[in-house]
């Protein structure tokens, strides 16, 4: 057992700084189940989540901060960073309370390395970096929209299968892309300006609706979906993004002209700012166009995959917190069914971002020997299909 280990021990060592080799080699030979410490603040909610490599959720913290930057209309970077220093340690500190386990029971800690708001990224990057050296266990650095992909696969890896086709649909990225398995990705499709969560968001504004509670699974875009229920999407016309003749085979997305169409609209005579039926309305034309629009473009993707790519996916997953809305969910189940795939979502309270997504990406991460050292800094922009080149050494051996 000791030869056959040996440069996997060594190869190990070299990517995480300085171990003991009876540390590194405890958890080779183990045969419990592994527990990574994942630890995500990215944009403006910091959390933290212990994950077994059975898929269990151990323990889980999260300190949403929606309540700071409600007032604002939006999340303010500077405040962001703050609120992640105050509650990093309190947040990593529930997590390890909740799942019944020490720093020393880990078998490694997985950080959100990017992409993301810097000054929120270097905070968690910084806790990650100095609990892994500081207890002589392995680092994952976690590309977050990397742990968006995998979610689906938490606990479900004999059923979504790679390759799969992914929709990763946030406040910050839509994209479209091939998962052809952990670290190896291609990019299909992807916003031109804003992203659809920000569009969400941004309409949410435009109509003056209140945000939700973020510890209800809150928020602005929550906010939208909740009055879009009660309105008729069909009173007032909303025009198709990317439509003309020009795009309408593009695999890209874009949303700036449905959302400059709501704000025109709201400043027109139709619409009545005081009436709770004429915002229940324009939100319920605006979710459906833009459920459609995302339906459309991943249908492209998926014929895409298929005749340009000579990829047959397995199965459509769908993640990142606009994959909570019910209409945008009916719309790409309708696609998967009529396209004969499975459909693959999270639990919609993991759909946002969360500790269990960076701790499950860092188990598939450490499964492979993708490991970090602990000079690791983050990354502001960090396209997906960048993290093959990037010369992580791989191993057929896996955890």
């Amino acid at each position: 057992m000791a030869a056959a280990l040996g440069p996997r021990l060594s190869q190990l060592m070299a990517a995480t700084g300085r171990q003991t080799k009876a540390a590194v080699a405890r958890r080779l030979i183990s045969t419990r189940a592994i527990r990574v410490l994942g630890i995500e603040t990215s944009f403006d909610d910091t959390a933290a989540a212990v994950v077994s490599s059975d898929g269990q959720i151990l323990g889980e913290s999260r300190r949403p901060q929606h309540a700071v930057h409600e007032q604002h209309g939006g999340t303010m970077p500077g405040l962001a960073a703050n609120e992640h220093l105050k509650h990093v340690p309190l947040v990593v500190r529930g997590a390890l309370e909740a799942a019944g386990v020490g720093v020393g029971d880990l078998d490694a800690v997985a950080v959100t390395r990017g992409p993301g708001l810097p000054s929120s990224l270097a905070v968690g990057v910084a806790a990650g970096k100095t609990l892994a050296a500081a207890h002589g266990i392995p680092l994952v650095g976690v590309h977050h929209m990397e742990a968006h992909a995998l979610m689906a696969r938490m606990g479900a890896t004999d059923q979504v299968r790679f390759p799969y086709l992914c929709l990763l649909i946030s406040g910050g990225h839509t994209m479209t892309l091939v998962a052809h398995a952990v670290n190896e990705y291609t990019l299909l499709g992807a916003t031109r300006d804003d992203s659809v969560g920000e569009a969400f968001d941004k309409v949410a504004r435009e109509l003056r609706v209140p945000w939700i509670d973020a510890r209800e699974g809150g928020g602005a875009g929550a906010a939208l979906e909740a009055l879009a229920q009660e309105g008729d999407p069909q009173r007032f016309a909303m025009p198709m993004p990317m439509s003309k003749h020009d795009t309408a085979k593009l695999l890209d997305f874009s949303f700036a002209g449905l959302k400059a169409h709501v704000r025109r609209l709201s400043d027109s005579a139709a619409f009545d700012s005081t009436s709770r039926t004429d915002c229940a309305d324009v939100a319920a034309a605006f979710q459906l166009t833009a459920a459609l629009h995302l339906r459309k473009k991943t249908a492209l993707a998926l014929a895409h995959a298929r005749s340009t790519l000579g990829v047959r996916v397995k199965g459509l997953v769908v993640s990142g917190g606009v994959a909570c809305n019910k209409t945008v969910r009916a719309q790409l189940q309708s696609l998967a069914s009529d396209s004969r795939l499975p459909l693959a979502c999270p639990p919609p309270r993991l759909c946002a971002d969360n500790g269990v997504m960076i701790a499950w990406a860092g188990i598939e991460r450490l499964r492979l020997g993708l490991l970090d050292p602990y000079t690791i800094d983050f990354i502001q922009k960090w396209p997906l299909d960048d993290l093959k080149r990037m010369g992580y050494v791989s191993r057929t051996t896996s955890f």
